[in-house]
Order: structure tokens, then C-alpha cells, then sequence
């Protein structure tokens, strides 16, 4: 995941910190050597998300003056303390702690420390992942107690099982918020199943931009069985949709995740036309789809545009509608879903409603996913949706 919170830091990274005090990537940069004032040594350290040094303590104490990202300081036997820019840590002499970025987020300081005759610092050891992931999940005497419903936290363990959200210690009145609505009462309606709800939404996040939700229900996604060409078969399906342009950097980012999975690509292949056949099976597919209205689209064409028609046949349907890896009712449902997602596209929405109960799927199942995108695409596309199912659906 490329990381932009550094990329204005008011020092360089330095020299990268040694593996033996760190866990994870941080970078040391020593501003004022202890040799040219004999009592303190300053230095700026950048933290990559997830680092965190060992426990250990300073003789003469230490300040730290928080610069950029998020972080934790954590002394021994008490809850750690959340850090962004502005914060200034006064630790006393010889009180074991630790400090490091949260999970999401780096996390840049500059130390000021003392130094003595037993040194500046005193190495201990690390911090476990345990004590790490418990600290995403403190609450201090300020912030309100987070109140998920069992359902909440039942389905949305489902999808990112021992996950440590950082938002439940900086925002937890969102999370009880939006965890109690997306992850229980919403799921609550309709009639699909956990792995088509994300299929949708992992749709509609492509053509909402939104690649950082993308990878995160990505992963949530092979969670539930959603299987590696699932995946690709939904991107390749949205580039006609939402075009490569928008596309390009969720290829990317799904590649990345497949791989971290040891999932080697590229996937077999799921084509099945050729160029001298893609426009005929495309046409075919799309009167499937859509019935006589194809030919009245054709037929009605202006001559300077029927080549957009063509296009529609042949690329549209025939280079990716025609893929296996996906039946046609899923395909449907996932162009749905990009649509209302997109906005402003109405009329598609109404022909692709209408080519969705041609192919089979009902009104419940069609109302159950539009319900089911609500958190993610919001209200005004998700009326309009319904206001388009109506006009299209008598039942």
C-alpha cells in the first residue's frame, strides 16, 4: 500500500532503523549528535505503518514532539496513548514504553533524549503482536464506549476475522454508527448471500473510485469464497462500464493482493470468442439479454453511430459478457451495481433492470441488492435506483 503521509516530512528518512529494536520499517535520522552537546541527542524517526520499537527506557528520560501520521505510546501497565501531529510525550526517567505508527497509518516523531553514563537508552523486548493489536482497539476515559449489536460484530467478523480497527479508537461514534447499520440492519434485508453482497460491493467500489474500500473488501471477499477469477471477472467487466482509465489502479491493487496470497497469475483463461467471433456472440448474447430491443437499436441508429452499436456488440458483450468465470445473473446484477454506483446513468440502469428480470432475477433480489450497496453509495443514487426499479417492475 503506498504511503503518503510522509511525503512532506520536514527531515529526511535517514538510515533504516536496525531490525533488532524494531519490528516492521522505520527510518532514524540524527539531527543533533550527542557529541557535539555531550547531554542529549535529537533525532526524527519515521515509523511505516505497523512498526513499533521494543520496550525499553531512558535513564534521563525523553520527549517526543509528534510530526506527521498516527502512532502509539504505551507505557507498562497502562492503555496506550493515541498520537497525531501536534502531541508532545514527556516520558520520566527509567518508565519502560514503547512507541510506533497504528496499522494504517505512518507515524514520524522527533526524540529528544538525555543522555548519561549508562547511555540514552536501554533496549528490552519487543512488543508482541498481542499487546500491538490490543492497543487498536483501547479506549481511553474519553471516548464512548463503542456499542456493536451481535450481528455487527458476527458478519463483520465473517469478512475480516481478527481485524483491529484503528477507526474504533479515533472515530468510535462512527463505527458504532455505520457497523450497527451496514454490518446488521442492512444485512438483514433481502434475500442474497454474503458472498454475492460483497461481489456487489466490491462492483460498486470500482465505479465509485473508491480503491481503498476496494481492497478492503477485496480481502474480505476471498474470505467468503469469492475465488481469484471471480475477482478478475468483475474487474474486467467494469472497464466497458467505467472505463480502463478508472480501472487501471484496481487491477493493479488486486494483482497485488492475489500475490500477497501466494495466488500465482496470470489466472487460467476465460474467454471464449475470438475477433472473427466476438461480434456475433456478443449480438447474440445481448438479444438474450435485451430481446427485440437490440434490433430496434440498430435500426434506429443514426449511420455516423451505428459503429457505437457494433462496438456494444462486439466489445461490450463479446469480449467480456461472454467470458466464463461468471453466469449471466451475476453479470447482470454486478452491471446493476456499477451503474447506480456511478450516478447519472438512469436510463442504463432501467435497460439493465429490465435485462436482469429477463435473465431471470426477480424484483426482491434486485430491490435486495440495491439495499445492500446503500452504505456505500448513499441515499440520493440509492433512491433514484429504486425510483428506476419501480418504473421498470410492476412486481
Amino acid at each position: 500500500m503506498k504511503n503518503l503521509e510522509n511525503q512532506n516530512d520536514i527531515f529526511p528518512k535517514g538510515e533504516k532503523a536496525s531490525a533488532d529494536y524494531f519490528t516492521g520499517t522505520a527510518w532514524v535520522k540524527i539531527l543533533v549528535p550527542q557529541d557535539e552537546t555531550g547531554s542529549y541527542v535529537i533525532g526524527n524517526v519515521v515509523f511505516e505503518p505497523g512498526c513499533r520499537n521494543n520496550w525499553h527506557k531512558h535513564p534521563a528520560g525523553q520527549i517526543l514532539l509528534v510530526t506527521g501520521g498516527k502512532g502509539f505510546y504505551q507505557e507498562r501497565g497502562k492503555p496506550a496513548r493515541l498520537l497525531v501531529k501536534g502531541d508532545v510525550v514527556i516520558i520520566p526517567s527509567n518508565i519502560e514504553h514503547w512507541h510506533g505508527a497504528t496499522q494504517d497509518s505512518s507515524f514520524t516523531h522527533i526524540v529528544i533524549t538525555n543522555n548519561t553514563k549508562q547511555g540514552a537508552v536501554e533496549w528490552l523486548e519487543p512488543v508482541t503482536d498481542e499487546e500491538y493489536l490490543n492497543c487498536h482497539t483501547t479506549v481511553s476515559p474519553k471516548q464512548a464506549k463503542i456499542k456493536l449489536t451481535e450481528g455487527a460484530v458476527k458478519n463483520h467478523e465473517e469478512l475480516f476475522p481478527g481485524y483491529k480497527s484503528t477507526l474504533k479508537v479515533t472515530d468510535p461514534e462512527l463505527i458504532e454508527v455505520f457497523d450497527n447499520f451496514a454490518f446488521d440492519e442492512v444485512i438483514s434485508y433481502g434475500n442474497i448471500d454474503t458472498k454475492l453482497r460483497v461481489m456487489m460491493i466490491l462492483a460498486s467500489t470500482i465505479a465509485s473510485q473508491a480503491l481503498s474500500e476496494f481492497k478492503v473488501m477485496l480481502a474480505g471477499a476471498l474470505n467468503v469464497s469469492v475465488t481469484p477469477i471471480e475477482i478478475k471477472e468483475i474487474l474486467y467487466q467494469s472497464i466497458p462500464y467505467v472505463g480502463i482509465a478508472k480501472v487501471f489502479d484496481f487491477i493493479h491493487a488486486a494483482n497485488e493482493i492475489l500475490q500477497s496470497r501466494e495466488i500465482k497469475l496470470p489466472l487460467q483463461s476465460q474467454s471464449t470468442t475470438t475477433r472473427e467471433t466476438r461480434h456475433e456472440k456478443g449480438l447474440e448474447l445481448q438479444k438474450e439479454i435485451f430481446g427485440d430491443m437490440i434490433d430496434k437499436m440498430y435500426e434506429e441508429s443514426p449511420e455516423d453511430q451505428i459503429h457505437i452499436q457494433k462496438y456494444l456488440s462486439a466489445n461490450c458483450f463479446g469480449d467480456y459478457y461472454t467470458r466464463k468465470g461468471l453466469d449471466l445473473k451475476t453479470r447482470e446484477l454486478l452491471t446493476l451495481s456499477m451503474l447506480i454506483a456511478l450516478g447519472g446513468a438512469e436510463p442504463q440502469i432501467k435497460a439493465h433492470i429490465q435485462g436482469n428480470v429477463n435473465v431471470g432475477n426477480n424484483k426482491e433480489t434486485l430491490l435486495s441488492v440495491i439495499t445492500q450497496l446503500l452504505p456505500y453509495v448513499g441515499y440520493p443514487r440509492t433512491l433514484n435506483a429504486i425510483k428506476c426499479l419501480n418504473e421498470v417492475t410492476t412486481n
